[in-house]
């Protein structure tokens, strides 16, 4: 077997945790998606693999919701479509719109030098290339280092303004600006930056300029105490369930850590809060829409820049990444948003150009949906999802 399939376990974790990559290919559908085609993909994707499945479809007129469990899953916990779910790097939506709004009040430049704000980043690397991923640098995720914090058996508390030093003890991956990477390291370096730029704690700018602005109750950057209030039971494959997911030859030690059940691990316990401005915010399927929307609707930024957040560069997949945001281009239509994954957790969340349709599609798991069917029902629910919104 060649290397490259022999990847270490925390090369598959960076690859599904907190970045969240999933994108939606399928067939055109023939007529108009029915609030039947939602429940029948939702079904499926449980069948395949998901614990549980909760999806919100506003379409403008109406609102579609729904949640699909397991019996195993649906023993241990009642999903609800209110309930908390790690919305990973869905977080990164937000550090884009607070970074343009230090842009928009003069504090901050697109295209000045990001290294003066942290100089550890290499010469030739601006603030918008780490917005839209060009800047190539390594993702701290990769470093083995990182693999016990990912799966909860680290008893080192990662703070997360350790990680960018993890990362910039790895040489760039390419010269900046030369083409796209997905890294982790990015937006942890623009929530150093932002603080250093506003005098304010990443945090408190999350809490006062997009949480109180919008009424997000239930929307909060995590700490180490995990979950305020009800929330999902995420769930991975216990270490010998895990192993045949992965990349032949993949060492997976003991797994995940948590409470054992029916063949899977409970991970609602492993430790989000390292991943903050990357990956930290929790939420539900019922407010995250009124994020989207409001940044969509010019309520969170002036109009041209969440135009200027829209332009992508190509991902190499058929998708493009803009300013924190991800161009979905599905059958249906294109949608803007993000995807985001950690152990026991997957999340889509997108927003139509006119910002008036959005669509939620949750998991409570990620790992899980590495096997092949999990994943092909994965694409379907969020195409049939897509398709629902765009009324095709």
């Amino acid at each position: 077997m060649s290397g490259r399939f022999r990847r270490p376990l925390r090369a598959v974790v960076a690859a599904a945790v907190v970045l969240g990559l999933v994108t939606a290919t399928a067939s055109t559908a023939s007529a108009a998606t029915s609030t039947a085609d939602v429940h029948r993909a939702a079904q499926r994707w449980v069948e395949a693999g998901a614990p549980g499945v909760a999806v919100r479809i506003d379409d403008g007129r109406r609102t579609t919701e729904l949640v699909r469990q397991n019996s195993w899953s649906r023993r241990d916990h009642r999903l609800r479509l209110g309930d908390e779910h790690k919305f990973a790097s869905n977080t990164k939506v937000v550090t884009g719109v607070l970074v343009l709004q230090q842009v928009q009040e003069g504090r901050l430049s697109l295209d000045g030098p990001a290294n003066k704000w942290l100089p550890q980043i290499p010469d030739g690397i601006t603030v918008r290339m780490l917005l839209n991923r060009t800047s190539g640098l390594f993702d701290f995720l990769n470093d083995p280092r990182l693999t016990p914090m990912l799966l909860g058996r680290d008893p080192k508390r990662w703070s997360p303004r350790d990680l960018p030093a993890v990362a910039f003890e790895h040489p760039p991956l390419f010269p900046p600006g030369e083409r796209w990477n997905y890294s982790n390291t990015n937006y942890i370096s623009l929530g150093v930056i932002l603080e250093a730029v506003s005098g304010k704690r990443y945090a408190d700018l999350v809490q006062e300029r997009i949480i109180d602005r919008l009424g997000m109750e239930h929307t909060y950057l995590s700490d180490a105490n995990g979950f305020r209030g009800r929330h999902a039971h995420g769930y991975e494959p216990d270490a010998a369930h895990l192993g045949p997911l992965l990349p032949p030859g993949t060492p997976v030690g003991d797994g995940f850590a948590g409470p054992q059940l029916h063949e899977h691990v409970q991970t609602e316990g492993i430790d989000l809060s390292a991943s903050w401005a990357a990956g930290g915010l929790i939420s539900t399927a019922e407010e995250w829409p009124k994020f989207l929307r409001a940044l969509f609707g010019g309520r969170l930024l002036p109009a041209e820049l969440p135009a200027e957040m829209t332009e992508a560069v190509p991902q190499g997949n058929g998708d493009g990444y803009g300013l924190g945001l991800m161009e979905i281009n599905t059958p249906c239509g294109t949608v803007w948003g993000h995807s985001g994954g950690f152990p026991g957790y997957r999340s889509h969340n997108y927003v139509d150009a006119t910002g008036t349709r959005t669509v939620t599609v949750l998991a409570t798991t990620t790992f899980k949906l590495h096997a092949p069917e999990a994943a092909k029902a994965q694409r379907e629910m969020v195409n049939t999802a897509v398709c629902k919104l765009h009324g095709r």
